[in-house]
């Protein structure tokens, strides 16, 4: 049911010019040699330079489609049947960790562990983890709020609609960003980040109380809460790919100690014509790392060797990704994967997906012990905020984000004068008005 008239984007002709990289080093540790570039404007296309009036977006219910409209269809090639063979990628009890920092544990346990972690990240960036101390029953209240949520009217969850130009809110199908291939799937989207004092109202339940209600207030307490427990489990992956690269202990999870990260709810209704459609489509997350609880049903897959391979789901165990963000603060040892959501005919599908992104303004660096003569710098020092602004505004995020992001970055060949230039990278392809977008 389309309640108002798609929008087709216009693309400009060029991309606007980032921000200089602050300079301020994220953490008094030893890092690389700075490598940062100056802007320039090469020819990769804008997509958000001719925006359409918010209120003239499109809004889908999907949930009363009889068949799927016109711009959910995807092309035959990028809708490619899933492979028989499920991705093969390890449970890591994470728990190990926790209790060596008491001095206790199991040493050889803490050792498999890391190994499992290092040949997932070389590899796809996959694994999942058990072990990981978030409480079952927080864990299901999360996925049965998201329920509630999304079965809502589309007129009571219209009241948190995503502001264009920003992360929080809701949307149907992203609908108020592209025209064409959209994502069979509604999501909710905030921001989650420490408190500055301890009398500050929790930042999450003041977002659902502000945007939703004051009756909506137990719900914003239980996402306050799992938001609270994702930034722990976070920090304690990031010491586990610390010594999973020989970096310095410590390094990543200062790094993030104040991190300024999003968490989204994701929906994908029953689909009366799936084969036709992406519930999300192929992408790599342009932030450091995904923590996704998925319900039962399954719907991930990653690309391996030209392959969908489908994720299937463990009772109790979250899946995690590396993205983009820390494959640059890996130097590209770690590798950010594509990936995508199925949809099907019987069954709605719920996800959680909490993003850990560094501080606005951190610049992002590798430390010293993954660079080398034999391992030379792989990206431009970069922060966050750029690198956000060019994957919702300017560039849609694949496995060549990074590599268009630094050209994005470089100075032109007549005018570099720089002694570490980036790295060479094909020009990207065109951006289309696509719902690539992670998820």
């Amino acid at each position: 049911m389309v309640l108002q008239p798609a929008q087709q984007q216009q693309p400009s002709s060029q991309l606007p010019y980032p921000p200089h990289c602050s300079e301020r080093s994220p953490a008094a540790m030893d890092t690389a040699p700075p490598l940062v570039l100056s802007p320039s404007a090469p020819s990769i296309t804008d997509t958000s330079t001719a925006k359409a009036k918010q209120s003239a977006a499109p809004v889908f219910d999907l949930r009363r489609e009889p068949k799927i409209p016109a711009p959910f269809v995807w092309p035959h090639a990028e809708v490619r049947p899933t492979t028989a063979e499920e991705l093969g990628m390890p449970v890591v009890d994470v728990g190990v960790l926790r209790k060596s920092r008491n001095g206790g544990g199991d040493a050889a346990a803490l050792r498999r562990a890391v190994a499992q972690v290092a040949a997932a990240g070389a590899t796809h960036g996959f694994f999942q983890v058990s072990g990981h101390g978030v409480d079952a029953a927080l864990a299901r209240a999360a996925l049965d709020g998201a329920s509630d949520f999304f079965r809502m009217p589309l007129a009571d969850k219209q009241r948190a609609r995503r502001v264009q130009g920003t992360v929080s809110g809701y949307t149907s199908a992203h609908a108020d960003r592209f025209a064409t291939k959209l994502p069979w799937k509604e999501t909710l989207s905030f921001g989650f980040h420490g408190q500055d004092c301890a009398e500050a109202k929790p930042v999450v339940v003041d977002y659902f109380t502000s945007t939703l209600g004051q009756d909506f207030e137990p719900m914003g307490r239980v996402y306050q809460e799992y938001c609270e427990k994702m930034k722990e489990l976070s920090l304690t992956i990031m010491e586990l790919l610390e010594l999973s690269l020989g970096v310095e202990r410590g390094y990543y999870r200062e790094f993030f100690a104040d991190s300024s990260s999003i968490m989204r709810c994701n929906y994908y209704p029953p689909c009366p014509e799936p084969e036709r459609t992406l519930g999300t489509g192929p992408h790599c997350d342009p932030t450091a790392l995904t923590i996704l609880l998925q319900d039962d049903v399954g719907g991930l897959e990653v690309l391996v060797d030209g392959d969908w391979r489908p994720v299937r789901p463990v009772p109790g165990a979250m899946v995690i990704n590396i993205g983009d963000t820390f494959m640059a603060l890996s130097n590209g040892r770690y590798k950010s994967c594509l990936h995508r959501a199925v949809v099907n005919r019987q069954q709605e599908r719920r996800s959680l997906a909490f993003f850990l992104c560094p501080r606005q303004d951190r610049v992002v660096r590798p430390p010293l012990a993954v660079v080398s003569s034999s391992a030379p710098r792989q990206y431009p020092d970069f922060t966050w905020a750029d690198l956000m602004r060019f994957t919702q505004r300017h560039y849609r995020a694949d496995t060549r984000t990074l590599d268009a992001f630094t050209q994005w970055l470089a100075p032109s060949s007549s005018s570099s004068s720089s002694s570490s230039p980036a790295p060479s990278a094909a020009p990207p392809p065109p951006v289309a008005s696509t719902a690539q977008e992670a998820a």
